[in-house]
């Protein structure tokens, strides 16, 4: 249900952060919700600067659109390495993860994870270096604006253009990020998986790669959480799991409405059941996102 049509008695019972342990240390929590709202700050400045200042060169050294859209999506890739690395630095977020090439050598995929906090794509497209993001049509009233018509996808088209959008990048070599709960994660309950991506994927033909993110409780990075907040214990983790990818040759014979049923409903539980698994055992973190 989207939150615009919720009580504030749901909106409360979905997102509010009781159940979070008392702050620890409140210099250390102050310093952390200063590094975290710099880095908004930053993130939004620094996308303004890179396609005023650096995309044109991009363009000028590019023989067509498909050249730049790769140059500049792999340039943002590096740029958001840097910004993440920074981000590590100054202990506002750390990434842990394995199989770095398969990442980094990781082609023609729709790509799909659970979505606990704003920063999952830019983790994503930071180690997927040609990888690109379906997302909210809301960013195009944003000042990312700039950035964003350039490296994703807006769901504001009709459907079907956005499956022709995705086929175009995928074929050329590209991966499609999706996140199949449609918004972030709830701090309580969960979001229904919609089929939108695994009907890209049927439409396009691509195998689906699905991704686990698991990690410490993203208080403050959720949806509805309030600027000057964040994990009351501990430094945000990102711990991606790289899950078994999912064919779609065994769906592709079956009608397209129950094969997308099915489909979903495989994605859905496969990334259920790594955060099922994590949950059992994390001792890297004191906390857990809800997934």
């Amino acid at each position: 249900m989207p939150a615009s049509t919720m009580s504030a008695e749901e909106l409360k019972a979905r997102y509010s952060p009781e159940g979070l342990p008392p702050v620890s240390n409140p210099f250390l929590y102050a310093y952390r919700c200063i590094i975290k709202n710099l880095f908004y700050v930053i993130f939004g400045i620094g996308s303004i600067l890179i396609v005023t200042a650096s995309f044109p060169f991009i363009r000028l050294s590019s023989k067509s659109n498909e050249e730049f859209g790769i140059k500049a999506r792999r340039f943002i890739s590096h740029v958001f390495r840097v910004f993440l690395f920074f981000l590590s630095v100054l202990q506002g977020a750390k990434l842990k993860t394995e199989n770095r090439a398969e990442y980094r050598n990781m082609h023609k995929k729709i790509i799909v994870a659970n979505h606990p906090s704003i920063l999952d794509f830019v983790y994503i497209m930071s180690m997927v270096p040609n990888a690109t993001c379906i997302v909210s049509e809301h960013l195009a009233k944003t000042p990312l604006i700039a950035i964003v018509k350039y490296a994703y996808i807006l769901n504001s088209t009709d459907f079907e253009t956005v499956c022709r959008d995705c086929k175009k990048l995928i074929d050329q070599g590209c991966n499609v990020i999706i996140f199949p709960e449609g918004t972030r994660t709830p701090r309580h309950g969960r979001n229904v998986y919609k089929k939108g991506a695994v009907r890209i994927a049927l439409y396009c033909g691509c195998d689906i790669q699905p991704i686990f993110i698991g990690g410490s409780d993203k208080y403050g990075l959720g949806k509805h959480d309030i600027i000057w907040s964040y994990n009351p214990v501990e430094q945000y983790l990102y711990d991606f799991k790289l899950l078994p990818e999912i064919k779609i040759a065994p769906y592709t014979e079956l009608p397209a409405p129950i094969a997308a049923k099915r489909l979903i409903d495989e994605v859905e539980n496969t990334i259920i059941d790594a955060a099922l698994q994590y949950s059992a055992y994390h001792p890297l973190c004191k906390t857990l996102n809800n997934y």
